[in-house]
């Protein structure tokens, strides 16, 4: 028999408060701000109580830190874990970031927008974001040594940064900065890769 908890004015609710919570978690934070968002607000969306939400996580702090882990955990795997793409290939798509909706713009990096708001280093999300930024990097230097590049470590942080500026960029101009990011992030690449590694990339994207 499916175990009951009492939600607000007494409704009663089967289980999946946790996914309930992390769910007005991500639309609380991303439309109002970790900062705006309250916990009696957020268990209000979520139609949970305040002590269930507190069963679940210990404080605020946790549910923002697992409210960014849920974003990639697999760290962009519909990027680089494709086989049908070369490494030059994947590293171009890293920057086919996709919008939120027709007509909208590519929504501000939830990584970049909760260290915003927490000016602490040692916030546990500020820990989660910056080991997910160095995992960005690393991931994409491997891409960058896959493909031929001479100095993948520095490619992989040139195109992370120009990943995090498009981002920002974005957000402040209110018009998509993703396609001049992707045209400069080919001109990285091919400056990155010896003449012989694109010409190699070129005929095996052409056999395939």
């Amino acid at each position: 028999m499916t175990k009951l908890e009492k939600g607000p004015q007494g409704r009663r609710r089967g289980r999946g408060a946790r996914e309930r919570i992390l769910s007005a978690s991500q639309q609380l934070f991303r439309t109002r701000g970790i900062n705006r968002t309250g916990m009696n607000e957020l268990c209000a969306v979520a139609q949970v109580s305040k002590r269930t939400a507190y069963q679940h996580f210990t404080g605020k702090d946790e549910l923002v830190a697992e409210y960014l882990r849920r974003f990639d955990p697999g760290l962009m795997a519909a990027v680089f874990d494709r086989t049908d793409l070369t490494p030059r290939e994947r590293l171009l798509a890293a920057f086919e970031v996709p919008t939120s909706g027709p007509g909208e713009l590519t929504p501000l990096c939830p990584y970049i927008a909760a260290t915003i708001e927490i000016h602490d280093p040692q916030h546990p999300a500020s820990q989660y974001a910056r080991e997910y930024k160095l995992a960005i990097a690393a991931r994409l230097a491997e891409t960058a040594r896959e493909a031929g590049a001479t100095d993948p470590e520095q490619l992989g942080e040139q195109l992370a940064l120009l990943l995090d500026g498009a981002s920002a960029r974005t957000r402040v101009l209110n018009a998509e900065s993703f396609p001049t990011a992707a045209a400069i992030a080919a001109v990285l690449i091919d400056n990155a890769l010896p003449a012989m590694g694109r010409e190699q990339e070129d005929v095996k994207a052409t056999v395939e």
